[in-house]
């Protein structure tokens, strides 16, 4: 059986990249699926999506925990998840990057391929959206399926979903993945670091909201727990603020669905940048334009 697990943000389309390798398999005759793993938090949250494919009948149902390839559609996720933990010593990894694999450290030294994915996207699809570009290197990477299967797969899909258009689009994105991944080998020093985690039985958990919060092995539980999930790392746009413009009508901190924007004594705002996920809508809703969003998670 070969796993595969997919790393992206909300709204990259891991899943659909996930499904559509898991149906060129099938078109090709094997046994596979594919399913996703978030939470309640969705577009530019950290999610996961995983593959199986085999010759026989799948029967597990887990998520993929030790994976024999892993495909990462955003190469931020590198320094806020432990992406690696868990996969091979003698698997492969796909990385959505503009560095070689001899640049990148995922903390195993493994056989690596990246691609400039984005930059791909953008160019075909006009909108950051990678999942069919990163298939295509995926092809060039493994022996999984071949380039004529996935452009199969991604035509199915993708057509019957968006449109011939569309699918002639996403072809031609696999395509040119495929032409330009580069195949080397990752260095290994990072260290792979997992998540603390609370995994409690059922006679560990807090009842609802009547408890205030508690810590379990360093994980806060229960009402509050949340402000531990540092939120601002999936932000891939900042908001940039110039008070001089600012007329000080409190509209982005009324419209924050974070309520990340703090209000001062004076009525002008800050934001706390820990927990702000760079959606925009404060930039959106301001009158005098005052607040501008700028790629990038910086501070």
């Amino acid at each position: 059986m070969y796993e595969v697990r997919f790393h992206g943000r909300g709204g990259q389309g891991a899943v659909m990249a996930a499904q559509t390798l898991a149906e060129a398999a099938v078109i090709e005759g094997r046994h596979a699926h594919a399913f996703p793993f978030f939470g309640a938090e969705r577009r530019g949250a950290p999610v996961m999506a995983f593959a199986r494919i085999d010759e026989e009948k799948i029967s597990i149902k887990s998520q993929v925990y030790e994976p024999d390839l892993l495909v990462v559609l955003d190469e931020s996720l590198l320094d806020i998840e432990p992406v690696a933990k868990g996969l091979r010593p003698d698997g492969k990894a796909v990385i959505n990057t503009r560095k070689l694999p001899t640049e990148l450290d995922l903390g195993l030294e493994v056989e690596c391929a990246t691609v400039n994915a984005s930059a791909i996207a953008m160019e075909f699809l006009k909108a950051p959206i990678v999942n069919t570009a990163i298939l295509g290197a995926v092809v060039r990477m493994t022996d999984l399926v071949s380039m004529d299967t996935m452009r199969q797969a991604i035509e199915n899909r993708f057509g019957d979903k968006f449109g011939e258009a569309a699918a002639r689009a996403n072809v031609a994105a696999a395509a040119s993945a495929f032409q330009q991944a580069i195949v080397g080998r990752c260095k290994g020093k990072r260290p792979i670091v997992a998540k603390k985690e609370w995994l409690p039985e059922w006679r560990d958990v807090p009842i609802g909201t009547t408890l205030s919060p508690e810590s379990f092995d360093g994980v806060a539980v229960g009402p509050g727990g949340a402000r531990q999930n540092l939120t601002g790392s999936w932000r891939v746009q900042t908001p940039r603020y110039e008070k001089e413009k600012c007329v000080r009508c409190l509209r982005c901190w009324f419209s924050c669905p974070e309520g990340c924007i703090k209000r001062q004594e004076d009525d002008y705002v800050r934001w706390d940048l820990n927990y702000c996920k760079g959606c925009g809508i404060c930039s959106q809703v301001c009158p005098v334009k005052a607040i501008d969003m700028v790629k990038g998670g910086s501070r």
